[in-house]
């Protein structure tokens, strides 16, 4: 016998803000009771690993910044909200230019993951970019962000160590890292 789904009976907004709805829905469950779900509703979102190598081995750009709902300032790659009509890899584009001063000549899908799937429909689209070139970076009004540049294997100890917890960060270099060994 499989899994069988929920099956939403109604559904009713609490919050509508500029970026998120909160829901409540209630659902009929497989065996017939019923149930509420605290649900997140988010637009989708595009994070980027940006790669050279300049012969010694990969390395890729980081950004180091601050985050109100975690209290802290966390190392992550380009990522961000995904306009209105925006496709993913155009955001990506978007936030590796604004966030990192960089355009890419080459882009590679990795792969798209669900940040909370138990209360959120968040996804994010990862991508590989390289034949990276400078350009000049634009962060949003009060965005902080500090770039750094660090050998594909020495974000891979951060992630080991527990410096970067940051998971799209951590997915997207992983997934970069089994890329480029392949």
């Amino acid at each position: 016998m499989g899994l069988r789904p929920e099956r939403s009976i109604g559904s009713r907004q609490l919050f509508k803000g500029r970026l998120l709805r909160l829901c409540v829905d209630r659902v009929r469950l497989p065996d017939g009771g019923e149930a509420e779900r605290e649900l997140v509703h988010h637009p989708g979102a595009a994070a980027v690993v940006p790669v050279e190598d300049p012969g010694t081995g990969p390395r890729v750009h980081l950004l180091r910044q601050y985050r109100h709902a975690v209290g802290g300032v966390l190392w992550e790659v380009p990522a961000g909200i995904l306009e209105p009509g925006e496709s993913p890899e155009a955001c990506a584009r978007r936030e590796l230019r604004e966030e990192a001063g960089l355009l890419a000549g080459r882009w590679r899908r990795l792969a798209a993951i669900y940040t909370s799937p138990g209360f959120c429909d968040e996804k994010i689209e990862m991508f590989l970019a390289t034949d990276l070139r400078r350009t000049d970076s634009d962060p949003e009004p009060g965005e902080q962000v500090e770039p750094h540049v660090v050998t594909l294997s020495r974000a891979l100890a951060m992630i080991d160590e527990g410096a970067i917890t940051n998971g799209t960060a951590v997915a997207s270099l992983l997934l970069v890292a089994r890329l480029l060994k392949a």
